[in-house]
């Protein structure tokens, strides 16, 4: 048999009301906000083929950052 590798990738979801997580990147408050439809982006993070947390960012954070786990793929 065979072990699969994972490894880390990232994804672009609308912040859900009730949500919130502190943004990787900055450090302030991933946030549900009702007037605005704003986008997080999600990471599974991997080392070593294993999961190991998961990351939030804003968006814009995240591209700040160069984009760390790729590119989001797009919310579903």
């Amino acid at each position: 048999m065979t072990s699969r590798r994972f490894k880390s990738r990232a994804v672009l979801r609308v912040i859900e009301a009730g949500s919130f997580a502190e943004c990787a990147y900055c450090g302030e408050l991933v946030k549900f906000q009702a007037k605005t439809r704003q986008l997080q982006v999600i990471c599974n993070v991997y080392v070593k083929g294993r999961w190991d947390r998961v990351e939030h960012y804003h968006e814009r954070c995240y591209h700040e950052a160069d984009e760390p786990y790729g590119t989001p793929l797009a919310a579903a």
